[in-house]
């Protein structure tokens, strides 16, 4: 739905993009009108690129985000493509702009475009999210429907079969896609690649194979999309020749092919790559986000080999783009230095970052923190906390357990416990994340009991709230010491958390090691109003069996409520066993 819209209506591009006076004409390399201030008197219309970076910019903004789609489209004759449109459709998948979404999606479906896999499971997840099941409903529907009317993706279904089904591309696929006699449209070919993205190499030479059919012309649309499917550690070379071909051609890579490929890339731990792709994108039109700059940096102090060379290819390029450094850019270079261990380099960073008037806090500090911890200097890492308190920056819980862990993972536990003892006499309370550390580190150092004395203290006396992992983690490291009703009094306390029951380990130990009165106590910790679950019995006779306890089985069964013993699944799990002790 492209409503109509006011002109001349002002849309706030300078504030959002502040790197330019003229923001959306010069991200357009001067192909786009400046349309921050309404102008639109300009003779070029937008690029699709343009457009996509523009949106995503105005993604928290659904109203501002439409407006400016109808606007650029009716003055400009600008025909959204389909990664446009699912963009858009995204955008207004809101609790608050429900009728605008709906309007929108009929659109794009009269106008010969559907809604892409990517765009439809993320709608489903927000929808769900926002508790919206009438329009989760509507919305699988209306997919269903679409997707049983679109002769098209039978098309597409054909061709990536086709693709996927041969060990490499040859001359013999070739031959036989020219067989289907599909029609190569951009969206097409932009559909089939999505589909065969798994293999990447094959992908490529569809793009080939498609650019030397008459009836087709590659544009900005599925250069983005056979750059997504490239973008993989086997294909990282033909990933950037397309890259270079992509900008001889005039074709610029869109800000959401950006950001998939760089969550892709930090998350393969692919580091070099990414940095590679920021300063790709931050030479270009289409700059990615500040933030970016400090969530990279967050990213190669995590990756494990911390290369410094990258650290500062980084931030030379946003420097280079105009901006000054941030504190959350000082933060990150300051975390990179202290994980490999240069504390001297880190203590110029923070008094470069002091001098621009930046105040270290406790993100600052807990870096450094860690970084001593891990390179077990843990006295020293205590008095950082001692010394972030006399300069008025008091530590909380989270600087806290950087230093907790690092004791645990020293096996030093009960300097752990100290340093949560203290905690506490400061003010601070204990949380989930600390209580978790604590509890492995006691387990692991074979103290299983003051795990459990811990948590259940902390439960009771600081009303702390255990993660479900912890809870599942004590009663199996429990269990493994053969303490039993240790377990099922944590068991007990997991339920009272509302959290589902953590039951496998139990009727596995209970048949080798318990007795039917154990079996029977565990029951009652599994009770949800009058009686434990018919699948619960089940798994307590069926493991009975498998270790030969017939006898108990049958004790059991003479303690189990009516419908329990009389039950047909019951009848025919016991009916099983005496015909095989018949045979």
């Amino acid at each position: 739905m492209l409503s109509r819209c006011s002109a001349p209506h002002r849309l706030p591009f300078s504030s959002l993009l502040r790197f330019s006076s003229n923001p959306f004409s010069s991200l357009a390399l001067n192909t786009t009108p400046d349309l921050s201030n309404g102008d639109a008197s300009q003779p070029h219309p937008p690029s699709q690129e343009s457009v996509l970076y523009v949106l995503k910019k105005l993604d928290k903004m659904p109203h501002k985000a439409l407006e400016f789609l109808t606007c650029v489209s009716e003055r400009h004759n600008f025909k959204p493509s389909s990664a446009t449109r699912n963009l858009m459709l995204r955008i207004l998948g809101r609790k608050d702009h429900i009728k605008d979404f709906w309007a929108f999606l009929k659109s794009m479906a009269s106008d010969g475009y559907s809604i892409d896999q990517g765009t439809y499971l993320t709608l489903l997840a927000n929808f769900k999210q926002q508790k919206l099941s009438t329009e989760s409903s509507a919305l699988a529907r209306f997919y269903k429907q679409a997707g049983a009317q679109a002769e098209l993706q039978d098309s597409v279904n054909g061709v990536a079969k086709a693709i996927a089904d041969a060990d490499v591309w040859d001359d013999k696929l070739e031959k036989r896609l020219e067989e289907l006699s599909v029609p190569l449209s951009e969206d097409f070919v932009v559909r089939v690649l999505r589909e065969v993205r798994n293999h990447p190499l094959k992908a490529l030479g569809f793009f080939r194979w498609a650019a030397s059919r008459p009836d087709c012309r590659h544009g900005s649309a599925s250069y983005n999309a056979v750059a997504r499917v490239l973008g993989r550690e086997e294909s990282i070379g033909e990933f950037w020749s397309l890259v270079g071909e992509m900008k001889e051609k005039g074709h610029d890579m869109d800000i959401d092919t950006y950001i998939k490929l760089s969550r892709h890339f930090k998350k393969s731990k692919m580091m070099k790559v990414a940095v590679d792709l920021y300063e790709f994108m931050m030479d270009g039109p289409y700059k990615p986000a500040i933030q970016d700059c400090s969530m990279l940096l967050r990213q190669i102090s995590l990756s494990g080999s911390v290369d410094l060379d990258l650290v500062y290819r980084v931030v030379r390029k946003y420097e280079a783009a105009g901006y000054s450094l941030s504190k959350a850019v000082y933060d990150g270079i300051h975390r990179c230095l202290t994980s490999i261990g240069q504390f001297d380099e880190a203590d110029e960073i923070l008094r470069k970052m002091k001098q621009e008037g930046f105040e270290p806090d406790n993100i600052t500090y807990s870096q450094l923190v860690y970084g001593l911890c891990k390179a077990k200097r843990l006295d020293e890492a205590r008095k950082v906390l001692d010394e972030i308190e006399e300069c008025g920056c008091v530590p909380d819980v989270k600087t806290w357990t950087i230093l907790i862990q690092g004791h645990c993972s020293a096996g030093q536990v009960d300097k752990a416990l100290e340093c949560m003892t203290k905690m506490i006499e400061k003010g601070c309370d204990a949380d989930a994340d600390l209580l978790d550390v604590l509890v492995k580190g006691l387990c692991g150092e074979k103290k299983v009991d003051g795990a459990y004395t811990l948590i259940v203290e902390m439960v009771e006396r600081a009303r702390v709230r255990p993660w479900q992992a912890t809870y599942k983690y004590l009663i199996q490291e429990l269990l493994n010491r053969r303490k039993l009703e240790e377990a099922l009094e944590i068991l007990r306390m997991m339920k009272n958390h509302s959290f589902p029951p953590f039951a496998d380990p139990f009727p596995p130990y209970i048949s080798e090691f318990g007795t039917v009165e154990d079996a029977e106590e565990f029951l009652k910790a599994l009770t949800v109003n009058n009686y434990p679950s018919l699948a619960a019995y089940l798994n307590v006779f069926k493991s009975f069996f498998k270790e030969g306890r017939y006898s108990e089985s049958q004790d059991l069964l003479f303690k189990c409520p009516h419908h329990i013993r009389k039950h047909a699944d019951i009848c025919e799990l016991f009916g099983s066993i005496k015909v095989n002790n018949a045979a």
